[in-house]
């Protein structure tokens, strides 16, 4: 999150290789996803798949590591197939993957890192609606998670979605640490369901169970409203229309009496 990190590389003739390679040749970046998702709960399996072109011929999927010591370094090693299972998720083995491939002797350069967090590390936080659980679009939104546990952080998550809604320091209050998330000017493409997570600066990749579930709905004016004013001076333009067509209508029909009468 907010640590800078390198990858760890066991073989690293082989990453320089593979870096001359990529930037001289015209390989395409891979991407990495987690199945069935980037948050796994504790000792749940996940796997890990690197994405390339048809051609692939060996994949490389390999852990990132923090720039400090670390007696945990992870080995780079080739592999043929694309995918890289893990039976149980445990805290070693959370954080930052990247993957790449070889394809006509060259190796492409690494894939966006992919974020693999471990949930259910700690004890629930709790999550309020400090505002209201209905709001009108364009309305401000404020959520507080907070817990007894002294969380450096906490993380507020849409559940229709992947990625990290908010991720704030917390802040002691009391006896409990806290984080406050404002939402200004809601759409209607914010309404859902909202959990928080807790996690500690030493372990960011290891976070708390979830809050308990928190629904938000953000209600969109109607297509057609009008104000009580717009309304009266609809209603004038109308009346000032119908009598315009009395009128034309009346000297219509006064014309044509003319012309018969002159007959």
């Amino acid at each position: 999150m907010m640590f800078a990190v390198l990858p760890t590389l066991l073989y690293l003739g082989l990453y320089v290789g593979q870096s001359t390679q990529a930037q001289n040749g015209h390989l395409l970046q891979p991407s990495i996803t987690a199945q069935p998702g980037p948050m796994v709960l504790f000792k749940n399996p996940v796997t890990i798949q690197c994405h390339g072109p048809p051609d692939a011929e060996a994949y490389i999927i390999c852990k990132v590591e923090s720039p400090k010591p670390s007696g945990n370094r992870k080995s780079l090693v080739p592999q043929v197939t694309n995918s890289l299972r893990i039976s149980e998720i445990t805290p070693d083995k959370a954080g930052r993957y990247r993957c790449s491939y070889q394809s006509g002797g060259q190796g492409s350069e690494f894939s966006d890192p992919l974020q693999l967090v471990m949930t259910g590390g700690y004890d629930k936080p709790s999550l309020l609606n400090l505002t209201s659980t209905v709001v009108a679009s364009g309305d401000n939104v404020k959520l507080q998670c907070f817990s007894k546990l002294q969380f450096n952080v906490f993380i507020l998550i849409k559940e229709d979605q992947f990625h990290t809604t908010q991720n704030l320091s917390s802040i002691s209050q009391g006896r409990e640490h806290q984080a406050i998330f404002h939402m200004n000017h809601v759409t209607s493409t914010q309404s859902g369901t909202y959990r928080c997570y807790g996690a500690f600066h030493n372990n960011p990749y290891v976070w708390s169970h979830p809050s308990d579930p928190l629904q938000l709905m953000v209600e969109e004016p109607p297509a057609w409203s009008l104000s009580a004013e717009n309304q009266i001076r609809l209603a004038l333009s109308g009346l000032i229309i119908l009598v315009l067509v009395v009128l034309v209508a009346e000297g219509w029909h006064s014309r044509k009496r003319s012309l018969h009468g002159t007959r």
